[in-house]
């Protein structure tokens, strides 16, 4: 039998390649050095797209695949995939939840450490000389005891909240609805005023239409000149014009972020920002979360080509 033709949009680690390609035929995209005439070639044939979540599925390519049934997505976030395409064409869309929370959630609370502490900038006091120079760095700030906002209580919200709880922090949060699950923890009804009421704040909300730019100069400005933000989600959660103009001003304190639009290619005025800690988008980057991500992708792909249910299926998309 005729191995199912997959069009894969991005690299995975080998241990990932090596049976996603005893399974499937993986046509690589990526490697192509004309992807405009690779498409024209090889999408008449696929029937799946593998991709990753940064680089997802437009419109675009799900139109120039007649023969596609799903779009598996290796990582948690979907919203760069043609949701609408794929409604219209009753194609199956899956992530990748659950088995990223727990790292992402202790690289939010790294940053969030590393930054208040001053971790960063402690070592390069010492390596520069400036310890023996200078003496002692500037005193920082504390983390524990203090107050932390969760934008969106989903499943990294919930895990970055269980942690901070061991700082003995107070901690609040918004979602769409007050969360049975987190009777412990604050509700707040909209993300200006969960700003006024922490000193650091987590966007760990889903990516989305009404998502977009909802950390805005308002909340910003809420958020204070104490006060730190901390992305781990995505980045059009944050208006990065606004975020730049409030550490270039003193409006806001600090941020600490791991997405950016158009990444890797930054804009360029984050690097002279002051007060930021930047990331290589790298919150689930450990061995055992990606090879949990990558055999999540192949039981997806698995399942759905063996006539079976999918293990996590995109909810906005399911039938």
């Amino acid at each position: 039998m005729d191995k199912p033709v997959i069009l894969q949009m991005g690299e995975y680690p080998a241990w990932d390649e090596t049976p996603l390609n005893a399974r499937f035929d993986m046509r690589r995209i990526f490697d192509a050095t004309d992807a405009d005439a690779f498409l024209a070639e090889h999408a008449p044939y696929a029937r799946g797209i593998a991709t990753r979540g940064e680089l997802g599925a437009s419109r675009a390519v799900i139109d120039a695949c007649p023969k596609l049934e799903i779009v598996s997505v290796y990582g948690v976030g979907y919203d760069a995939v043609d949701l609408d395409a794929c409604r219209a064409r009753g194609i199956q869309v899956t992530n990748t939840p659950d088995v990223l929370s727990g790292d992402v959630a202790d690289f939010a609370v790294a940053m969030m450490l590393a930054q208040s502490r001053g971790i960063v900038a402690g070592d390069g006091w010492v390596r520069n000389g400036d310890w023996t120079k200078r003496g002692a760095m500037p005193l920082q700030r504390r983390a524990f005891g203090r107050r932390a906002g969760i934008l969106g209580l989903g499943r990294i919200g919930f895990e970055i909240a269980k942690r901070l709880s061991g700082f003995d922090m107070k901690i609040s949060y918004t979602d769409v609805a007050p969360k049975h699950y987190a009777q412990d923890w604050t509700f707040v009804a909209t993300p200006e005023e969960l700003a006024t009421q922490c000193d650091f704040l987590f966007v760990a909300a889903a990516a989305s239409r009404e998502t977009r730019h909802i950390v805005n100069g308002d909340v910003l400005a809420a958020l204070g000149p104490d006060g730190m933000l901390i992305n781990v989600s995505r980045a059009s959660n944050v208006d990065e014009d606004a975020l730049i103009a409030a550490l270039s001003d003193g409006t806001l304190g600090a941020a600490a972020l791991d997405v950016f639009e158009g990444e890797p290619a930054l804009d360029e005025r984050f690097l002279s920002v002051p007060n930021i800690m930047l990331q290589p988008h790298q919150a689930s980057g450990t061995v055992e979360t990606r090879k949990a991500m990558g055999a999540l992708l192949r039981a997806n792909l698995e399942a759905h080509f063996s006539g079976k249910p999918l293990i996590s299926p995109v909810s906005e998309v399911a039938p």
